[in-house]
């Protein structure tokens, strides 16, 4: 992995990071859609970014998913990692983030989000912590915290999962589960 080198005061404030929100296309998918011969969508999701999720839920973080369009995929994989927070079909983000914090009573300082395109960036502007994958839209990665070294769905997620529990402080005690 690399070196990882964070703007002034952001390692301050991915310490206090509660709640992981995550769009789905582009971010958790490599934003590519396709369809079977009989009409269902078709969506990849990354092993290592499953992973990581548990590793941050092990560790105490709150992860959800806040997405544009709507899929029993997305169903499917928030079930099978246990993400309890899941906003599908959102036509605006940061009213759905109002809702979510209120929900969850949580200050919008605590949250990260790790979003791709241009529907993301009033979210990405509110959090305390703002990702992005590799090949995200230009005016998202110019915005951001971190921009990965990983494409969506390649494991980026995975990436800024390890470098807030490194920042929480948490590293070792999830290295450990696996040693």
């Amino acid at each position: 992995m690399k070196t990882t080198t964070l703007p002034a005061g952001v390692t301050d404030r991915m310490e206090q990071i509660q709640l992981l929100l995550l769009d789905v296309d582009g971010v958790l998918t490599d934003g590519r859609l396709g369809r079977t011969a009989g009409g269902e969508e078709i969506k990849f999701f990354s092993v290592s970014d499953g992973l990581g999720i548990r590793m941050a839920q092990n560790a105490g973080l709150q992860v959800g998913f806040l997405t544009g369009r709507k899929s029993k995929e997305v169903e499917s994989r928030a079930r099978e990692l246990g993400v309890e927070i899941v906003v599908q079909g959102s036509r605006d983000k940061a009213r759905d983030l109002e809702t979510i914090l209120a929900e969850n009573s949580l200050d919008v300082s605590r949250v990260a989000f790790m979003g791709d395109d241009l529907p993301d960036l009033p979210v990405l502007q509110q959090v305390g912590f703002s990702a992005a994958p590799a090949n995200a839209a230009e005016e998202v990665l110019e915005r951001v915290d971190y921009v990965t070294e990983r494409k969506g769905g390649e494991g980026a997620v995975r990436e800024v999962v390890d470098l807030l529990l490194k920042a929480a402080g948490k590293w070792d005690e999830v290295l450990s589960q696996f040693l």
